[in-house]
């Protein structure tokens, strides 16, 4: 007598809605995977928060920023603070992918009868909600320290969405370069070239109060874009210089982050692909 077996179909198996159903399935579990990461570990999460608001505030009372603004410099300031802080989040990004890497976390689910994708969608997931919190956080220090906004709510959310669709951008970069470099030390180095783009942008002057040639290169910078769109949507001052990408900025601030998914998607999903054959 012979005793009867059960197939538990995979991920690969049934028709498009268990499939789909698997796809959300094990795409939340990876999601969870991150959330309890962090609850377990909170030090990092503390210090990914306290990082940017530490700069906005050094910025804001020490160095000084706003430079050739007219107006309310921490206005001018604070918007810009919050793109960086989104287009930076990609070395979070890149740090907790590459530690995966390193300890074999990806060979693991590799083995197991899930998603491939649902790695990707997991790690983007947890890392958007980080990122909510990040811009929240930031937000009400902006708030605290004497900024505001002055045209409503719905050109705040406006503004909110282009700083999270940034920050979508720069986490494909981010899981992209963290599965190029493959360890966490090479973090470090893309930090040093991330940084000069940072400070290459509007961020804390106007493109009019720099040389000629920098300010163009400033006025095109993809951060300058996000970062002069929601001046504008939340009503701070710009520094309008009158220029092409000056006076389409909200424009640009969504076919700039567009046009880096577009390249860094594919190439991070392909990627992903060959490390896990």
């Amino acid at each position: 007598m012979s005793a009867a077996t059960t197939t538990v179909p995979g991920p690969d198996g049934g028709g498009a809605s268990a499939r789909l159903g698997w796809a959300l399935t094990d795409s939340w579990t990876m999601t969870r995977r991150e959330l309890a990461h962090w609850a377990r570990q909170p030090v990092e999460v503390v210090v990914g928060l306290v990082f940017p608001v530490m700069l906005l505030l050094m910025f804001t009372y020490l160095v000084g920023g706003g430079r050739g603004v007219v107006g309310d410099p921490t206005e001018f300031l604070v918007p810009g603070m919050l793109a960086l802080t989104m287009a930076f989040g990609l070395e979070s990004t890149m740090l907790a992918v590459t530690q995966d890497l390193g300890k074999g976390v990806i060979d693991r689910f590799r083995s197991m009868p899930m998603v491939p994708g649902a790695v990707l969608v997991g790690r983007s997931a947890a890392d958007m909600l980080q990122s909510a919190v990040a811009l929240a956080v930031m937000t009400g220090t902006g708030y605290a320290v004497g900024w505001r906004w002055h045209n409503g709510a719905a050109a705040a959310l406006g503004a909110v969405g282009l700083l999270l669709l940034l920050r979508f951008a720069m986490l494909w970069v981010g899981i992209q370069l963290a599965m190029v470099a493959g360890r966490p030390e090479m973090v470090t180095a893309v930090q040093i070239l991330v940084w000069p783009v940072g400070f290459l942008s509007n961020v804390f002057a106007t493109p009019e109060s720099m040389p000629g040639w920098l300010g163009a290169v400033v006025e095109w910078n993809p951060m300058s874009a996000t970062a002069t769109a929601v001046r504008e949507l939340f009503g701070n001052p710009g520094g309008a210089t009158g220029s092409w990408a000056a006076e389409h900025a909200q424009l640009l601030a969504i076919l700039w982050p567009v046009a880096i998914i577009a390249v860094f998607f594919p190439l991070a999903v392909r990627k992903f692909a060959r490390l896990s054959r």
